[in-house]
């Protein structure tokens, strides 16, 4: 990925909108979309605590948006 505001990261920031966690898939990142995926679908699954879920979804967006990788 060329940087943040990249197009990649905007595919990766699009691609969480669906689903959280396949944009850290997208651009490489197998650990962070499991955690992103698994939080973020527990939390949504327990009602109780479905605001945390969505501020958890939020962050793995932007997350993906403002990603730079070492290389």
């Amino acid at each position: 990925m060329a940087g943040s505001g990249s197009g990649g990261n905007v595919l990766a920031a699009i691609c969480n909108v669906f689903i959280p966690g396949l944009g850290q898939l997208v651009q490489g990142r197998i650990l962070a979309a499991l955690l992103f995926f698994v939080f973020t679908g527990v939390l949504y699954i327990t009602f109780v605590f479905w605001i945390l879920g969505a501020l958890i979804h939020l962050w793995s967006i932007v997350d993906a948006a403002r990603y730079r990788s070492s290389s």
